[in-house]
């Protein structure tokens, strides 16, 4: 058989169509959300699991995640009330609940863990520096989580996301903090 210039128009325009046909439809699962870009600017936004369409070469389809995420910025020095200074690693969890305000502010997740988790820790920086290292290691620690949650909470609408909870997951003291106190502990 020979190969001629027919057949070979013929699998070009084969292959062409199945790219076209393939790149036409896209999945949707229950735990996701889609926005459709057309030309860069959001068209629609899909929360309904299922087999959906786009067209091909002229929309594109940015899936956002609906289950519960966790914000877990850098663990980061702050000063306390009583001029000591600690290292503190606090975390968040939060849900997408508008995913075209999360894309018009953010875009993607990476953007946000680094714009939110500076937001988060400037809560935190802000409450505990009005505390004494007792106060966190006390009963007064929920009150202090409470007021981070709240001010946390009160930028949760600027991103289209929902907080569900904000913790201090650890607190060191620094080296030279710990250091000090060990060999005060010696004497």
């Amino acid at each position: 058989m020979r190969f001629s210039a027919r057949n070979f128009i013929i699998i070009l325009i084969l292959f062409i169509g199945f790219l076209t046909f393939t790149g036409a439809f896209f999945i949707v699962q229950e735990w996701r959300q889609v926005i459709v870009l057309q030309f860069g600017e959001p068209r629609q936004v899909i929360d309904q699991p299922g087999l959906k369409f786009k067209i091909p070469f002229i929309q594109d389809a940015i899936f956002f995640d609906r289950r519960m995420l966790n914000l877990d910025p850098q663990p980061e020095e702050m000063i306390l009330s009583d001029q000591k200074r600690i290292i503190v690693d606090s975390f968040a969890r939060y849900k997408i609940v508008d995913p075209l305000k999360f894309f018009q502010t953010v875009r993607n997740e990476t953007n946000f863990s680094d714009r939110f988790g500076r937001i988060l820790n400037a809560s935190v920086r802000g409450v505990i520096a009005q505390y004494p290292l007792i106060a966190l290691l006390s009963v007064e620690r929920d009150e202090i989580m409470s007021i981070i949650e709240s001010k946390v909470v009160m930028e949760e609408s600027k991103f289209g996301i929902k907080i569900l909870d904000v913790r201090i997951g650890r607190t060191d003291l620094t080296e030279q903090v710990a250091s000090n106190v060990y060999q005060r502990m010696r004497s």
